[in-house]
């Protein structure tokens, strides 16, 4: 369990917190590419209780400034695009991508006002169909060379959905590796051919489909990295007097993790705060064998949201879409075959952000108390000017950064930690993308 004070450190986003002052200090998701209008570019974003509008400038660069006129605070959101600017419809104020006002047609011709009027502005980058913004402090730091930024486009997938509670429930769910032998586990014999199907693929060597492989292997031996990213955590079944199945997951400091999903897919998944009781999850799904379909992915993931707010269509209105008959049939949940739903149910029925001073902590929880040791000890060096965790400080140290590495495959007992590497080895070599990259390479185990 928390304290109280903890559980506030860890959860309070907004402006002025210690922890809100951290995440700003990386590159956090903003908005999806593909729901920038090309009719209009432009869309009101709010995250870390900041309201924000974006655009699109000449070019096909982005711009992100304060979403209310200095003025008389109108709604810039509904602003005209001039100029490689917004101008305000109330008076005509226009502001570029600094924030700076450039022209106000009403003040007298020879009035140097508008000189004067500035309003919050934030640089953004394009990676792989995600939109980054970043709200910090003085320069921003290099993109790491992750695979999901790296990746070609035509190898990537991105989207993002609406969960309503905190931020921190959807990392912590995302790193906690014994959930998914309960939470994702299917009665008779998993049916899904559509989105998530690959948690129904079968392990290599098992004859066994994953689902049903880390269902009945419900009691895995997790233990837990540092890693240059954050944490890498193995979540270790024993099968056989030979043979264990090994899951390699990773925490992406501050508030992303990045998972397998499937022989030769991965997801990277960030979730950002709208406020901090909302918040965005962005994903970014990388193939290392195969160009992705984003049409079809992008059909399959729309008929689980209502836009424009990308909120599920299996919500807490609705009891999360629960059938009891399917729970006694079908689906360990009885919320349906996609595993959002499962992950989402799960963090948002703690509440909107969840009382950790109550809470029991097992063995099987080493990932989620190793990030909350990690993020109390990151506000303090954030507070001290200390060095962050993946946080690089140039591009050389940002070429350092690399995967994170994570695979499910088949170990031997006796050399499993060799056994996993040498599986991710070949699944790179044999990539037409990934072959190119940095060496496969983990680091000594530490007490996380």
């Amino acid at each position: 369990m928390l304290k109280r004070e903890d559980n506030e450190k860890l959860t309070q986003t907004g402006p002025g917190t210690p922890l809100g002052g951290l995440m700003r200090a990386y590159w956090q998701p903003a908005a999806l590419v593909s729901e920038m209008s090309q009719e209009k570019p432009v869309k009101a974003v709010r995250m870390f209780s900041e309201d924000l509008v974006l655009f699109r400038k000449p070019g096909g660069t982005w711009g992100l400034i304060s979403r209310f006129c200095a003025h008389r605070g109108v709604d810039l959101s509904y602003g005209r695009l001039e100029d490689g600017g917004l101008r305000c419809l109330y008076h005509g104020w226009l502001y570029d991508s600094q924030g700076q006002c450039v022209d106000q047609p009403a003040e007298p011709e020879h009035s140097r006002f508008a000189d004067k009027i500035r309003i919050a502005s934030y640089p953004c980058v394009e990676k792989n169909g995600i939109i980054f913004a970043y709200l910090g402090a003085g320069d921003p730091p290099p993109f790491p060379d992750y695979d999901c930024f790296k990746a070609p486009d035509e190898y990537t997938f991105a989207f993002k959905g609406l969960w309503e509670c905190n931020w921190l429930q959807g990392v912590e769910g995302g790193i906690d590796p014994s959930h998914v032998s309960f939470l994702h586990r299917f009665i008779e014999e998993d049916p899904r051919e559509t989105y998530g199907q690959q948690f129904s693929e079968e392990v290599e060597g098992t004859g066994q489909k994953l689902s049903k492989l880390v269902g009945d292997n419900f009691r895995p031996d997790i233990e837990v990295e540092s890693a240059e990213h954050g944490l890498r955590v193995f979540a270790v079944r024993r099968l056989t007097e030979e043979l264990k199945h090994v899951r390699v997951t990773n925490l992406m400091f501050p508030n992303a993790f990045v998972v397998p999903f499937g022989q030769t897919k991965v997801f990277a998944q960030w979730h950002v705060p709208i406020d901090d009781e909302n918040h965005y999850w962005f994903m970014i799904w990388y193939d290392y064998a195969e160009t992705t379909d984003k049409d079809t992915l992008l059909q399959q993931r729309l008929k689980e949201v209502s836009l424009p707010d990308y909120r599920p269509l299996r919500n807490r209105s609705n009891n999360w879409g629960f059938d009891p008959v399917e729970q006694k049939n079908v689906t360990y949940t009885g919320m349906g075959l996609d595993i959002n739903v499962h992950d989402q149910w799960a963090v948002e029925s703690m509440g909107p952000i969840q009382d950790r001073t109550v809470e029991r902590l097992g063995v099987s929880d080493r990932a989620v108390t190793a990030n909350r040791r990690m993020l109390l000890k990151a506000i303090e060096a954030f507070a001290a000017g200390g060095k962050l965790p993946a946080h690089p400080l140039d591009e050389t140290e940002a070429a350092t950064f690399t995967g994170p590495l994570a695979v499910d495959t088949l170990a031997t007992n006796e050399n499993w930690q060799g056994d996993w590497l040498s599986a991710e080895d070949k699944r790179r070599q044999a990539s037409p993308w990934a072959a190119t990259r940095a060496p496969v390479t983990s680091q000594e185990n530490a007490d996380a």
